[in-house]
């Protein structure tokens, strides 16, 4: 089996479950074979009996509904690789919103330091300090999350210290707050995708409307964003406008994604 017959072997298997099947097998395959992808239909050796056997665990998993990053153990995210694992969320393109927002107030504003709370991966924090050099602080209520966030920082070379808390529980100031809380409602909770089963609930449950954890957020803010710096959120389909309510003082404004989804509340302090 040579790699792009690979691919399409891949794609037809995975067609039932996913919409992006043949996507799925050029990230497979270039996996295994360390192959970029346009590479993969140029060259024409077979593969191994090992790389076979992979592929098809691979493929087994995935059949199971198990997302693509789990079985691979790491994503991309704004130029950076992360290892992944289901103790937090994967890092999403939709997320890059965020990001790319924050560096580019850094870079207009000057802020100098940086707090990212349910940091998960770390993928957020990470990516921010690498491309600005700004001073970060980074934490999560898990242990694991802790772990892999500190796991990350090191594969990547980023400077930045992860701590363990709850949300605010131990900070200090800051000029720039970044946070993807969990904001699933309880009754999307229900009728989740099942990939995103494999997820941890701790950080998608958001409770009845999905917004208990923003509440916290505008309670605890204030007493940690310096006067001019911003605070901003990823939010929920949706729910841009229910978070941005929660701030009633202050100047806000939303972002939307590339697919023109308000993905973004800015809260400025």
């Amino acid at each position: 089996m040579t790699r792009a017959e690979a691919v399409r072997y891949i794609a037809r298997r995975l067609e039932p479950v996913s919409d992006s099947a043949r996507e799925e097998a050029r990230i497979i395959v270039r996996n295994i074979c360390g192959t970029d992808t346009g590479g993969i239909f140029l060259d024409q050796s077979e593969l191994g009996a090992d790389d076979i056997a992979r592929l098809e665990g691979i493929v087994e998993r995935r059949l199971k509904r198990e997302p693509l990053q789990y079985v691979l153990g790491e994503w991309g995210f704004m130029g950076f690789e992360f290892t992944v694992g289901p103790a937090a969320l994967i890092p999403r393109q939709d997320t890059e919103t965020l990001c790319e927002e924050a560096v580019r107030l850094i870079r207009e504003r000057g802020y100098r330091s940086l707090l990212d709370i349910c940091t998960g991966t770390g993928c957020i924090a990470i990516s921010i300090q690498k491309l600005t050099g700004i001073k970060t602080e980074a934490s999560d209520i898990s242990e694991e999350c802790v772990r892999l966030a500190k796991e990350n920082a090191n594969k990547n070379g980023a400077l930045l210290t992860v701590r363990k808390a709850d949300l605010f529980e131990g900070a200090g100031t800051y000029d720039i707050v970044t946070a993807n809380p969990p904001y699933v409602s309880d009754a999307d909770m229900e009728d989740l995708q099942e990939e995103v089963k494999y997820e941890p609930a701790l950080a998608l449950a958001g409770g009845s409307d999905g917004l208990d954890v923003y509440r916290r957020i505008a309670k605890e803010a204030g007493g940690h964003i310096a006067p001019g710096g911003v605070l901003l959120l990823e939010v929920g389909m949706g729910e841009a406008e229910a978070v941005a309510a929660l701030f009633p003082e202050r100047g806000t404004a939303v972002i939307k994604d590339l697919n023109g989804v308000e993905r973004v509340v800015r809260i400025d302090f």
